[in-house]
């Protein structure tokens, strides 16, 4: 199977796309908990790979500290500049 290539780079500014919810992978949060509110910047910090669903998996550090992993449906760049 072909890697699919992600279409986002690490350090990019990013906005949530919607509400990110807990799925139950993570910790101290409970389940269906908002981890990350629509609309919070963050910047990519890692990308990834999900092997089982062949999709780029985003690592974003949030402004409310939160660092969490994400598809490419729920980020979008912001728009704005790395630092």
């Amino acid at each position: 199977m072909d890697l699919r290539p992600p279409r986002f780079d690490w350090g990019l500014s990013v906005l949530a796309r919607d509400d990110i919810l807990n799925d139950g992978t993570y910790p101290g949060e409970a389940e269906q908990a908002v981890l990350v509110p629509k609309d919070s910047p963050g910047e990519i910090v890692r990308v990834g790979h999900h092997e089982e669903s062949n999709m780029p998996l985003y690592l974003v550090e949030f402004a409310n500290g939160k660092v969490v992993g994400c598809l490419e449906e729920e980020i979008v760049p912001s728009g704005k500049p790395r630092a």
